[in-house]
């Protein structure tokens, strides 16, 4: 049975390990030293090498016949471990078993002592999808671990750690691969497996992989399937990745070079009647234009083509600019059910942009800006000429009183918040639900945002709700301030809460400290009500007559 590349070229050493050196490393010498702690954490991308460090660690401490902080590979512990048959050390998917119970069994199995190895080893890869009540299992375990036990948590997630666990581990980040190590690498396997190969087809692939080995190894497997004649070449590797053609890139920025429109919308179209992508393509002209700015920084020329050279005679500035119009055209192509329509204007303005125009533009000076730098230089030169005349004469300096400028603070509309404390306390049952509806649909709201709206709300907390009004307590003043003069905001958190929580108030923003204080002075207004109103005689419990019996009567309420 075939054996894809990712599982046959998986790192067996820490050596093997490809852009990770620093995380490399730091284990190596953990078990050069016998400093191994009883719980890790490895985060970061996707096909990075978190599993296969976490593998390669527990082999490493298990060794009898390490050298260096790295395992032989040839005792039965590391085969076993290698082939995943050694029942000390064992590796659980915690997207599927995410529940109480699952950790409760590995927390109870962690008691006993390993079988065959010197160190029970459990890695726990997708460690964020464990639910609250796991975590807390986990928790327990971490906090008394048991001799001789040690935890490796895996996850590409990291803010969904809970910071009671993050504080009891030893945390390790992986970092996105580099284009150029993935080359390379995928240049070894090949070379490995007698293929031949074109540099570029393995540039284009490390470039499509985005930091990932194992996407990188994934990719390079498809190629290698649609090859005839069993070589990789740049078409294969264009049309696995779904890239533009280097042909194709060259002729329609040659178009744009010389700013012929029409030619270059004519290879939009040849690109799109292919059934490219428009974002790919998009996203292949910044790689393109990037390219070009960096071989006329001095750096490494990684195309070949007479017509890429005659690009690089453009000045930077038109190569800037035309990166600023690709970037703000990119996000209307991603958005846009129309794509092609957009990228033709992204096109057509880019043809537009020339070294002489933005020669002209940055040369040319509106007229109210002469007119200021020429009031401006008058009063320099009335200046000079009083400084001059002052030297010559003794100096009397008068003391200038000048008023402190007061800046206007933001400030909440204080009887809104009074009008919802006083409802709050006439029925404490009703606020009590309307923060509780709000309270439980938080956590849709905030995923329901996003960008500036999801960062100023991620940094608010609901304090109190009526139907009309939700309260949201800000720790800066300015970002309630913010949140306030966003409409669309509003608008969004109204339509959020209708759906998910039967009721759609809008946004109070305020600042937490104005909070406390405008509650404080709701609460010394009530309190100075209550002992400005009439005193109310109270009635005797027990009439005149009876009153040999109060002793004997207990007072129930009802």
């Amino acid at each position: 049975m075939y054996q894809a590349l990712y599982r046959k070229y998986r790192s067996q050493t820490f050596g093997e390990m490809v852009g990770q050196e620093v995380v490399a490393v730091t284990l190596k010498q953990a078990i050069e030293q016998k400093k191994i702690s009883h719980a890790y954490l490895f985060s970061g991308p996707r096909g990075t090498g978190k599993t296969s460090a976490a593998k390669i660690f527990a082999k490493a401490m298990n060794c009898p016949n390490q050298v260096g902080g790295e395992p032989c590979n040839d005792c039965y512990v590391c085969k076993a471990i290698t082939e995943g048959s050694l029942e000390d050390v064992i590796e659980i998917d915690a997207a599927s078993n995410n529940g109480v119970d699952e950790i409760r069994d590995i927390r109870d199995k962690s008691t006993y002592a390993p079988s065959f190895a010197h160190y029970k080893v459990y890695i726990i890869d997708e460690v964020h999808m464990l639910s609250t009540g796991a975590f807390n299992a986990l928790l327990k375990t971490l906090e008394e671990p048991t001799e001789n036990v040690v935890f490796i948590l895996a996850t590409t997630e990291l803010h969904k750690i809970p910071a009671t666990i993050l504080s009891r581990v030893q945390r390790f980040e992986f970092k996105s691969i580099k284009a150029t190590d993935i080359t390379h690498h995928l240049a070894y396997i090949l070379d490995q497996e007698k293929i031949g190969f074109d540099e570029q087809a393995l540039a284009m692939i490390a470039r499509r992989a985005e930091g990932g080995m194992r996407d990188a190894l994934s990719i390079l497997d498809q190629a290698l399937s649609l090859s005839a004649d069993h070589d990789l070449t740049l078409e294969v590797a264009e049309e696995i990745t779904g890239s533009i053609g280097l042909k194709a890139l060259d002729s329609y920025m040659e178009s744009i070079r010389e700013q012929d429109a029409s030619t270059a919308l004519t290879h939009l179209q040849t690109v799109f009647d292919n059934g490219k992508s428009m974002i790919r393509f998009t996203t292949d002209i910044l790689y393109y234009l990037r390219d070009l700015l960096i071989v006329q920084a001095g750096g490494e020329n990684p195309r070949t083509s007479s017509i890429f050279s005659d690009n690089l005679q453009m000045g930077q500035e038109r190569i800037f600019a035309m990166i600023e119009t690709v970037t703000r055209s990119l996000v209307d192509i991603k958005t846009s059910p129309q794509p092609k329509i957009y990228a033709e204007m992204m096109t057509i303005r880019l043809a537009d942009v020339s070294d002489q125009k933005i020669g002209q533009e940055s040369a040319a000076i509106p007229d109210n800006v002469r007119e200021q730098l020429q009031t401006l230089q008058t009063q320099v030169q009335s200046l000079q000429q009083q400084l001059a005349s002052l030297g010559k004469q003794p100096l009397e300096v008068k003391p200038v009183s000048r008023k402190p400028q007061v800046s206007k603070k933001y400030r909440p509309d204080t009887n809104k918040v009074h009008a919802i404390l006083q409802e709050a306390m006439e029925n404490p049952s009703l606020a009590r639900e309307n923060l509780t509806r709000l309270q439980n649909a938080w956590g849709e709201i905030i995923e329901s945002l996003s960008g500036a709206d999801k960062a100023l709300l991620v940094g608010s907390q609901p304090v109190a709700a009526n139907e009309h009004h939700a309260i949201l307590a800000f720790e800066s003043t300015f970002n309630a301030e913010q949140t306030m003069k966003r409409e669309n905001l509003d608008t969004m958190f109204g339509n959020i809460l209708s759906k998910a929580a039967g009721f759609s108030p809008h946004i109070l923003a305020i600042a937490h400290e104005d909070w406390l204080t405008m509650r404080a002075d709701f609460s010394v207004k009530v309190k100075g009500q209550k002992e400005a109103a009439p005193e109310v005689v109270e009635e005797p419990l027990v009439p005149e007559a009876f009153q040999f019996l109060a002793d004997d009567i207990t007072v129930v309420e009802d």
